[in-house]
């Protein structure tokens, strides 16, 4: 079964939007991975500063080929403005997670 990786981002609140921004900017990179299935971006509500980006992979070996490939060059310096450094990252803190799915399950088609 697939993986999933949740990255823990600790973002102030005064960089909430930028985040979300950043996130909203780079919609597509990752879709088009191999072995790539899920993504989401969960903003807190309420009890914590993290967000969480939620990934779900076919295996382990395809998060690796993103996280060297696409992910690594996007991470480089692609997204700075031109002739300027690098933006300020908007988390302050990040861990990653990871997780084997062992169940799943999915809404059953309505009989009718």
């Amino acid at each position: 079964m697939s993986i999933v990786k949740i990255n823990a981002l600790t973002v102030p609140a005064e960089q909430r939007e930028v985040l979300e921004k950043r996130f909203a900017s780079r919609a597509g990179t990752v879709e088009n991975s191999d072995g790539f299935e899920w993504f989401e971006l969960l903003r807190p509500v309420e009890g914590t500063d993290q967000y969480l980006v939620y990934t779900r992979w076919r295996s382990e070996a395809d998060f690796q080929a993103w996280m060297e490939g696409p992910m690594k060059a996007a991470h480089q310096g692609g997204d700075a403005p031109t002739g300027g450094d690098r933006p300020k990252p908007a988390a302050s803190g990040s861990s990653v997670w990871s997780f084997e799915v062992v169940q799943q399950a999915s809404p059953k088609p309505k009989q009718g």
